[in-house]
Protein backbone atom coordinates (compact mmCIF):
# COMPACT_ATOMS: atom_id res chain seq x y z
CA UNK A 1 0.00 0.00 0.00
CA UNK A 2 1.68 3.58 -1.17
CA UNK A 3 1.71 6.25 1.24
CA UNK A 4 0.28 8.65 -1.22
CA UNK A 5 -2.78 5.93 -2.41
CA UNK A 6 -6.51 7.19 -1.86
CA UNK A 7 -6.92 4.12 0.15
CA UNK A 8 -4.25 5.38 2.79
CA UNK A 9 -4.66 9.33 3.02
CA UNK A 10 -8.41 9.14 5.01
CA UNK A 11 -6.51 6.26 7.32
CA UNK A 12 -3.80 8.67 8.72
CA UNK A 13 -6.18 11.60 8.54
CA UNK A 14 -8.41 9.45 11.00
CA UNK A 15 -5.93 9.14 13.24
CA UNK A 16 -4.69 12.67 13.81
CA UNK A 17 -8.51 13.18 14.65
CA UNK A 18 -8.41 9.90 16.69
CA UNK A 19 -5.15 11.04 18.70
CA UNK A 20 -6.95 14.48 19.55
CA UNK A 21 -9.80 12.22 21.32
CA UNK A 22 -7.51 10.25 23.50
CA UNK A 23 -6.04 13.33 24.66
CA UNK A 24 -9.21 14.98 25.27
CA UNK A 25 -8.11 17.91 22.82
CA UNK A 26 -9.84 19.96 20.08
CA UNK A 27 -7.15 22.26 18.73
CA UNK A 28 -3.55 20.54 19.28
CA UNK A 29 -1.88 19.62 16.42
CA UNK A 30 -0.70 15.66 16.59
CA UNK A 31 2.60 14.61 14.66
CA UNK A 32 2.81 10.64 13.62
CA UNK A 33 5.88 9.90 12.62
CA UNK A 34 7.99 7.17 12.43
CA UNK A 35 11.28 6.42 15.66
CA UNK A 36 10.89 5.28 18.52
CA UNK A 37 8.96 7.13 22.37
CA UNK A 38 12.70 8.68 22.42
CA UNK A 39 12.53 10.66 18.94
CA UNK A 40 9.63 12.36 21.04
CA UNK A 41 12.45 13.92 22.87
CA UNK A 42 14.18 15.16 19.80
CA UNK A 43 11.01 16.50 18.85
CA UNK A 44 10.57 18.86 21.67
CA UNK A 45 13.90 19.68 22.15
CA UNK A 46 14.68 20.66 18.61
CA UNK A 47 11.45 22.80 18.03
CA UNK A 48 10.79 24.49 21.43
CA UNK A 49 13.87 25.11 22.97
CA UNK A 50 16.90 27.59 21.85
CA UNK A 51 20.51 27.72 22.83
CA UNK A 52 21.04 28.54 26.04
CA UNK A 53 17.37 28.83 26.87
CA UNK A 54 16.04 27.41 30.65
CA UNK A 55 14.46 24.41 30.96
CA UNK A 56 13.13 22.75 34.12
CA UNK A 57 12.80 18.95 34.17
CA UNK A 58 11.28 17.00 37.12
CA UNK A 59 13.16 13.69 37.58
CA UNK A 60 11.32 10.67 38.88
CA UNK A 61 13.53 7.67 37.13
CA UNK A 62 15.50 6.67 34.91
CA UNK A 63 13.52 8.21 32.12
CA UNK A 64 13.98 12.01 33.45
CA UNK A 65 17.42 11.27 33.33
CA UNK A 66 17.57 10.43 29.41
CA UNK A 67 15.02 13.57 28.68
CA UNK A 68 17.84 15.97 30.34
CA UNK A 69 20.45 14.57 28.27
CA UNK A 70 18.22 15.34 25.35
CA UNK A 71 17.34 18.38 26.23
CA UNK A 72 21.04 19.42 26.90
CA UNK A 73 22.43 18.37 23.37
CA UNK A 74 19.85 20.83 21.92
CA UNK A 75 21.78 23.58 24.35
CA UNK A 76 19.38 23.83 26.91
CA UNK A 77 20.29 24.98 29.98
CA UNK A 78 18.15 22.34 32.29
CA UNK A 79 17.73 22.26 35.72
CA UNK A 80 16.23 19.38 37.53
CA UNK A 81 13.92 18.68 40.53
CA UNK A 82 15.24 15.03 41.19
CA UNK A 83 12.72 13.14 43.32
CA UNK A 84 13.39 10.67 45.93
CA UNK A 85 13.45 7.25 44.28
CA UNK A 86 10.38 6.14 44.30
CA UNK A 87 8.68 9.29 45.01
CA UNK A 88 7.74 12.34 42.79
CA UNK A 89 9.13 15.88 42.51
CA UNK A 90 7.58 18.00 45.77
CA UNK A 91 4.53 20.56 44.03
CA UNK A 92 6.90 23.32 46.91
CA UNK A 93 9.96 22.88 45.14
CA UNK A 94 8.73 23.19 41.96
CA UNK A 95 6.77 26.35 42.89
CA UNK A 96 9.74 27.93 44.09
CA UNK A 97 11.96 27.05 41.22
CA UNK A 98 9.14 28.20 38.95
CA UNK A 99 9.29 31.58 40.68
CA UNK A 100 13.17 31.87 40.70
CA UNK A 101 13.72 31.91 36.81
CA UNK A 102 12.27 32.11 33.44
CA UNK A 103 11.80 28.53 32.12
CA UNK A 104 11.08 27.78 28.73
CA UNK A 105 9.55 24.96 29.10
CA UNK A 106 8.63 22.41 32.55
CA UNK A 107 9.20 18.81 31.25
CA UNK A 108 8.13 15.75 33.37
CA UNK A 109 7.17 11.81 32.89
CA UNK A 110 3.85 10.33 33.37
CA UNK A 111 4.93 7.46 34.14
CA UNK A 112 8.31 6.71 34.54
CA UNK A 113 8.56 2.87 33.64
CA UNK A 114 11.62 2.39 35.27
CA UNK A 115 10.03 2.90 38.67
CA UNK A 116 6.06 2.43 38.06
CA UNK A 117 6.01 5.93 39.86
CA UNK A 118 3.13 8.34 38.54
CA UNK A 119 3.18 12.10 38.44
CA UNK A 120 -0.04 14.33 38.79
CA UNK A 121 0.18 15.69 35.71
CA UNK A 122 -2.83 18.27 36.60
CA UNK A 123 -1.56 19.46 39.53
CA UNK A 124 1.99 20.22 38.02
CA UNK A 125 0.17 22.08 35.34
CA UNK A 126 -1.93 24.15 37.39
CA UNK A 127 0.99 25.08 38.99
CA UNK A 128 2.80 26.14 35.93
CA UNK A 129 -0.17 28.25 35.48
CA UNK A 130 -0.41 29.85 38.27
CA UNK A 131 3.27 30.79 38.82
CA UNK A 132 5.10 30.82 35.38
CA UNK A 133 2.26 31.31 32.84
CA UNK A 134 4.54 31.50 29.77
CA UNK A 135 6.11 28.51 30.60
CA UNK A 136 5.18 25.31 28.37
CA UNK A 137 4.26 22.32 29.86
CA UNK A 138 5.51 19.37 28.40
CA UNK A 139 4.34 15.51 29.26
CA UNK A 140 6.45 12.49 28.82
CA UNK A 141 3.16 9.84 28.69
CA UNK A 142 4.99 7.04 26.90
CA UNK A 143 3.86 4.59 30.03
CA UNK A 144 0.56 6.75 30.64
CA UNK A 145 -1.49 7.80 27.61
CA UNK A 146 -4.74 5.42 27.47
CA UNK A 147 -4.06 4.23 30.50
CA UNK A 148 -4.30 7.02 33.00
CA UNK A 149 -6.15 10.27 32.75
CA UNK A 150 -4.94 12.77 30.53
CA UNK A 151 -6.67 16.32 29.59
CA UNK A 152 -4.66 18.13 27.22
CA UNK A 153 -6.97 21.18 27.33
CA UNK A 154 -8.91 21.44 30.33
CA UNK A 155 -5.31 21.15 32.29
CA UNK A 156 -2.86 23.30 30.33
CA UNK A 157 -0.93 20.95 28.55
CA UNK A 158 1.32 22.37 26.36
CA UNK A 159 2.83 19.01 24.68
CA UNK A 160 1.90 15.33 25.07
CA UNK A 161 4.65 12.68 23.59
CA UNK A 162 4.33 8.92 23.30
CA UNK A 163 4.47 6.15 21.75
CA UNK A 164 2.62 3.34 20.08
CA UNK A 165 3.44 0.37 21.83
CA UNK A 166 2.12 0.84 25.56
CA UNK A 167 -2.01 1.77 26.23
CA UNK A 168 -2.14 2.73 22.68
CA UNK A 169 -2.07 -1.01 22.16
CA UNK A 170 0.15 -0.86 18.78
CA UNK A 171 3.64 -2.18 17.85
CA UNK A 172 6.31 -0.25 18.50
CA UNK A 173 7.77 2.27 15.76
CA UNK A 174 5.76 5.31 16.04
CA UNK A 175 6.76 8.51 17.86
CA UNK A 176 2.93 10.30 18.67
CA UNK A 177 3.93 13.70 19.64
CA UNK A 178 0.65 16.32 19.90
CA UNK A 179 1.49 20.03 20.55
CA UNK A 180 -0.55 22.90 21.62
CA UNK A 181 -1.48 25.80 19.16
CA UNK A 182 0.59 27.87 21.98
CA UNK A 183 3.76 25.23 21.56
CA UNK A 184 3.03 25.71 17.46
CA UNK A 185 3.27 29.33 17.70
CA UNK A 186 6.45 28.94 19.40
CA UNK A 187 7.99 27.26 16.42
CA UNK A 188 6.67 29.63 14.08
CA UNK A 189 8.56 32.94 16.02
CA UNK A 190 11.45 31.13 17.11
CA UNK A 191 15.18 32.95 16.18
CA UNK A 192 17.19 30.23 15.41
CA UNK A 193 16.76 27.34 12.60
CA UNK A 194 15.21 24.08 13.87
CA UNK A 195 18.53 21.92 15.19
CA UNK A 196 17.15 18.68 13.50
CA UNK A 197 16.20 17.98 9.98
CA UNK A 198 13.59 14.85 10.30
CA UNK A 199 11.96 16.47 13.73
CA UNK A 200 11.01 19.78 12.73
CA UNK A 201 7.69 20.64 13.33
CA UNK A 202 8.25 23.29 10.10
CA UNK A 203 8.52 20.06 7.11
CA UNK A 204 5.92 17.88 9.38
CA UNK A 205 3.11 20.45 10.34
CA UNK A 206 2.18 20.59 6.46
CA UNK A 207 1.95 17.25 5.88
CA UNK A 208 0.07 16.24 9.22
CA UNK A 209 -2.42 18.96 7.78
CA UNK A 210 -2.72 17.93 4.28
CA UNK A 211 -3.48 14.63 5.50
CA UNK A 212 -6.04 15.58 7.88
CA UNK A 213 -7.68 17.64 5.04
CA UNK A 214 -7.69 14.25 2.90
CA UNK A 215 -4.60 14.94 0.45
CA UNK A 216 -1.46 13.15 0.24
CA UNK A 217 1.70 15.01 0.97
CA UNK A 218 5.55 14.16 1.14
CA UNK A 219 8.17 14.71 3.70
CA UNK A 220 9.07 11.49 4.60
CA UNK A 221 7.35 8.12 3.92
CA UNK A 222 5.47 6.90 6.56
CA UNK A 223 5.13 3.45 8.09
CA UNK A 224 1.99 2.56 6.70
CA UNK A 225 1.32 -1.22 7.86
CA UNK A 226 2.22 0.43 11.67
CA UNK A 227 -0.67 3.43 11.16
CA UNK A 228 -3.37 0.65 9.76
CA UNK A 229 -2.58 -0.82 13.20
CA UNK A 230 -2.68 2.40 15.06
CA UNK A 231 -6.01 3.33 13.28
CA UNK A 232 -7.26 -0.11 14.52
CA UNK A 233 -6.53 0.21 17.59
CA UNK A 234 -7.51 4.03 18.22
CA UNK A 235 -10.62 2.89 16.94
CA UNK A 236 -11.19 0.18 19.46
CA UNK A 237 -9.83 2.92 21.96
CA UNK A 238 -12.14 6.28 21.00
CA UNK A 239 -14.97 4.09 18.65
CA UNK A 240 -16.22 0.93 20.92
CA UNK A 241 -16.92 0.34 24.51
CA UNK A 242 -15.66 0.43 26.82
CA UNK A 243 -15.30 4.52 26.71
CA UNK A 244 -12.59 5.95 27.68
CA UNK A 245 -13.59 7.02 31.15
CA UNK A 246 -14.79 3.48 31.63
CA UNK A 247 -11.20 2.59 30.10
CA UNK A 248 -9.36 4.67 32.76
CA UNK A 249 -11.75 3.13 35.60
CA UNK A 250 -10.52 -0.40 34.33
CA UNK A 251 -7.07 0.38 34.69
CA UNK A 252 -7.53 1.60 38.07
CA UNK A 253 -9.53 -1.73 39.30
CA UNK A 254 -6.81 -3.88 37.44
CA UNK A 255 -3.98 -1.96 39.18
CA UNK A 256 -5.93 -1.98 42.65
CA UNK A 257 -6.16 -6.15 42.04
CA UNK A 258 -2.52 -6.36 41.26
CA UNK A 259 -1.38 -4.08 44.06
CA UNK A 260 -3.33 -6.25 46.18
CA UNK A 261 -1.86 -9.07 45.25
CA UNK A 262 1.35 -8.28 45.66
CA UNK A 263 0.55 -6.88 49.25
CA UNK A 264 -0.70 -10.11 50.12
CA UNK A 265 2.68 -11.85 49.32
CA UNK A 266 4.18 -10.30 51.68
CA UNK A 267 5.97 -7.66 48.86
CA UNK A 268 6.92 -4.11 49.28
CA UNK A 269 5.98 -1.90 45.88
CA UNK A 270 8.66 0.47 44.68
CA UNK A 271 6.42 3.88 44.78
CA UNK A 272 6.71 5.26 48.45
CA UNK A 273 3.16 5.99 48.23
CA UNK A 274 0.04 5.01 46.68
CA UNK A 275 -1.03 8.00 45.71
CA UNK A 276 1.94 8.35 42.53
CA UNK A 277 1.87 4.21 41.76
CA UNK A 278 0.74 4.09 38.34
CA UNK A 279 -2.02 2.67 37.47
CA UNK A 280 -0.80 0.48 34.38
CA UNK A 281 2.09 -1.02 35.74
CA UNK A 282 3.49 -1.64 38.85
CA UNK A 283 7.05 -2.01 40.36
CA UNK A 284 8.20 -4.72 43.01
CA UNK A 285 10.69 -5.28 44.95
CA UNK A 286 12.04 -8.16 45.49
CA UNK A 287 11.80 -10.10 49.12
CA UNK A 288 15.26 -11.00 50.67
CA UNK A 289 17.07 -14.23 49.00
CA UNK A 290 15.06 -13.64 46.11
CA UNK A 291 15.98 -11.94 42.64
CA UNK A 292 15.10 -11.83 39.29
CA UNK A 293 16.49 -15.40 38.34
CA UNK A 294 14.37 -16.75 40.52
CA UNK A 295 11.53 -15.15 39.55
CA UNK A 296 10.99 -14.28 36.06
CA UNK A 297 11.89 -17.27 34.31
CA UNK A 298 8.99 -18.97 36.61
CA UNK A 299 6.63 -16.03 35.43
CA UNK A 300 7.68 -16.71 31.73
CA UNK A 301 6.75 -21.00 32.63
CA UNK A 302 3.62 -19.78 33.42
CA UNK A 303 3.02 -17.73 30.01
CA UNK A 304 2.83 -13.96 32.14
CA UNK A 305 6.35 -12.44 30.81
CA UNK A 306 7.98 -9.67 33.00
CA UNK A 307 10.77 -7.33 33.47
CA UNK A 308 13.40 -6.65 35.45
CA UNK A 309 14.35 -3.71 36.93
CA UNK A 310 15.86 -0.79 35.06
CA UNK A 311 16.81 1.85 37.44
CA UNK A 312 20.36 2.32 37.77
CA UNK A 313 19.97 2.88 41.64
CA UNK A 314 18.14 -0.52 42.15
CA UNK A 315 17.90 -2.55 39.20
CA UNK A 316 18.69 -5.66 40.30
CA UNK A 317 16.33 -5.13 43.73
CA UNK A 318 12.64 -5.72 41.99
CA UNK A 319 11.03 -6.42 38.98
CA UNK A 320 7.92 -4.72 36.73
CA UNK A 321 4.40 -5.87 35.77
CA UNK A 322 2.85 -4.03 33.09
CA UNK A 323 -1.29 -4.15 33.21
CA UNK A 324 -2.62 -1.79 30.65
CA UNK A 325 -4.53 -1.79 27.31
CA UNK A 326 -6.03 -5.10 26.01
CA UNK A 327 -4.86 -6.88 29.08
CA UNK A 328 -7.00 -4.43 31.06
CA UNK A 329 -10.32 -4.00 28.94
CA UNK A 330 -10.81 -7.25 27.92
CA UNK A 331 -11.73 -9.54 31.26
CA UNK A 332 -13.35 -12.24 28.87
CA UNK A 333 -9.34 -12.84 28.14
CA UNK A 334 -8.24 -13.48 31.56
CA UNK A 335 -5.23 -11.85 31.84
CA UNK A 336 -5.14 -10.25 34.83
CA UNK A 337 -6.35 -13.64 36.95
CA UNK A 338 -3.47 -15.20 35.23
CA UNK A 339 -1.12 -12.68 36.35
CA UNK A 340 -2.09 -13.26 39.68
CA UNK A 341 -2.43 -16.72 39.87
CA UNK A 342 1.55 -16.93 38.34
CA UNK A 343 3.13 -14.37 40.93
CA UNK A 344 1.15 -16.68 43.95
CA UNK A 345 2.59 -19.97 42.27
CA UNK A 346 5.91 -18.34 41.49
CA UNK A 347 6.70 -16.77 44.77
CA UNK A 348 5.40 -20.01 46.10
CA UNK A 349 7.70 -22.12 44.28
CA UNK A 350 10.52 -19.71 44.53
CA UNK A 351 10.59 -19.91 48.36
CA UNK A 352 10.47 -23.51 48.89
CA UNK A 353 13.61 -23.72 46.96
CA UNK A 354 15.39 -22.11 49.07
CA UNK A 355 14.42 -23.47 52.36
Amino acid sequence: MSHTSAEFVPVLGDCVRMTREVLFTQTAQPFIIAGSGTLGWDQVAANLIEPGESALLLNSGYFGDSFADCLRVYGAAVDEIRADFGSVAPLSEVEKALSSKKYKILAFTHVDTSTAVLSDAKAIAATVQRVSPDTLVVVDGVCSVASEEIRQDAWGIDVVLTASQKGLGTPPGLSIVVASQRAIKVVETRKTPIASYYASWKRWLPIMQAYEQGSPAYFATPPVNLVYAYHASLTRITKAAPSLEERFRLHREASNRIKSAVAELGLKQLPLDPAYAANGMTAVYFPDGLRASDIVPRMAQRDVVIAAGLHKDAKDKYFRIGHMGVTVTDAARGDIDRVITALRETFSEARASRL
